[in-house]
């Protein structure tokens, strides 16, 4: 039951990881580059700040929990 919990948090987190990651760009336009979607936020620095500290968030949460699904920490 937990283990089916984690592993969920798990794929989502891979997920979205993927797609923060698809979000940044190589020229540091980020959002910017998405046209409105940028407008949600005050200026194209913060949402580039805001998409870095998702990702960020993300690979944390996904990291960890590989580690304690690959260790076996979670009773199946």
């Amino acid at each position: 039951m937990i283990s089916n919990i984690v592993e969920a948090i798990w794929a989502f987190s891979a997920l979205g990881l993927t797609v923060l990651v698809l979000l940044h760009s190589p020229k540091g336009d980020g959002l910017g580059g998405l046209g409105g979607q940028a407008q949600l936020f005050t200026s194209t620095k913060s949402a580039e700040t805001t998409l870095n500290r998702l990702t960020w968030a993300l690979t944390v949460i996904f990291l960890g929990l590989t580690v304690v699904l690959g260790a076996g920490w979670i009773p199946g």
